[in-house]
């Protein structure tokens, strides 16, 4: 008798826990590690994969077996078949959802759950041009660079631009009925561009903007997140109640520059946020100066906007970001400044403010094991 089956045993154990990086589940969890057999020379496992798994997931999931591991690893993908890309899909919705479907089918929306565990951070201006989009992008990018599971919402159905500040092109991973984030820049997005050209107009009334962010909420797998960062468009229209009404826990910050038009017309996001019950928890002034090679510093959009701002919401002014190219450039590139420009003063200071949101702590708390009878 040798302790050849403990070490097998062990190995096994080792890799079933292994993470899918596009499946954000176990790999023991989603049944697609389907051998192990030890060699000399090393070990060859066979995994099961979707046709569509994209290609730098398989990279790092070859990365993330062979570290598990300890010894070099053969791997061999196998393709799913429909059948078992359709298996896997109602796996990951029946193993996301905190409710079972309906009688109907319907799932429950694992977001709109007083039992969710992850905080909604909804990101609002009152107007456009403040740089609200960018603010959500490098605050996702940001809070994930401190090891946060993130996801981020694209709600901004008429004016989506997350995909190409994010650099993603690539459609959500299909299977069967449910669709699987893709991830960028370790952020996991849906957006509507991520659906239909970036040049196409998206022309729909109320009921449909509704329906479509539930079925992003609902018909998506996200996966196990700790922060899911909504892009609200600007203004007070349909869709911030909208996400009010589906994500009832979310927590509304209010992007605004430091001049005094825009700190007026960005009261009226705050006021809005409130009369549908979602907390304020805080002001962000975006473009507050400029500060040139010199070292001079430019407030060019005038000064005290967002304390304003925050002063009469009652809640903290949370960053003072500066005006800079890297922000402009990192969007159009899709790399965010906060990652493409690290030591830089944008980098530095989305890095603080996603400190200080961690820091205010969820604006909720629901105890489950207290239930009123």
């Amino acid at each position: 008798m040798t302790s050849a089956r403990p070490e097998t045993e062990e190995l096994v154990a080792r890799l079933s826990a292994v993470e899918d990086p596009a499946l954000f589940l176990p790999l023991g969890t989603l049944g697609t590690l389907r051998s192990v057999a030890p060699r000399s020379e090393g070990v060859a496992l066979r995994v099961a994969l979707p046709p569509a798994y994209p290609d730098d997931a398989r990279a790092l999931l070859a990365e993330r077996l062979a570290a598990a591991a300890g010894v070099a690893v053969f791997l061999e993908l196998e393709e799913l078949d429909e059948a078992g890309q359709a298996a896997l899909g109602e796996r990951l919705a029946g193993g996301d959802a905190t409710e079972a479907p309906d009688a109907n089918g319907t799932r429950a929306n694992p977001f709109g759950q007083k039992s969710s565990a992850t905080r909604v951070l909804a990101i609002s201006s009152g107007k456009g041009g403040v740089g609200k989009s960018s603010v959500t992008v490098n605050l996702a990018v940001a809070l994930a660079a401190t090891g946060q599971r993130v996801g981020l919402l694209d709600a901004d159905i008429y004016g989506f631009s997350v995909p190409r500040m994010l650099g993603l092109s690539s459609p959500p991973l299909a299977l069967g009925h449910t669709l699987v984030a893709p991830v960028a820049h370790n952020v996991r997005v849906v957006s509507m561009g991520l659906f239909i050209d970036e040049d196409r107009a998206v022309a729909w009334r109320g009921p449909m903007l509704h329906k479509a962010l539930e079925q992003f909420l609902v018909d998506v797998y996200w996966g196990p997140l700790d922060y899911l960062v909504v892009d609200l468009p600007p203004g007070t229209g349909d869709v911030p109640m909208s996400i009010a009404s589906q994500l009832p826990g979310a927590e509304c910050y209010v992007v605004t520059t430091p001049q005094p038009a825009a700190q007026r017309v960005a009261q009226r996001a705050g006021a809005l946020a409130r009369e549908v019950r979602m907390p304020v928890r805080g002001v962000i002034e975006n473009m507050s100066y400029f500060l040139a090679p010199d070292g001079t510093r430019h407030e060019i959009f005038g000064h005290g906007g967002g304390e304003r701002l925050a002063q009469s919401l009652g809640v903290p002014l949370l960053a003072r970001l500066p005006l800079e190219t890297a922000v402009r450039e990192g969007a159009d590139e899709g790399v965010p400044a906060a990652l493409a420009a690290p030591d830089g003063a944008v980098a530095g200071a989305f890095s603080e403010l996603a400190k200080a949101v961690i820091a205010l702590g969820p604006a909720r708390v629901y105890r489950r094991e207290l239930k009123v009878k």
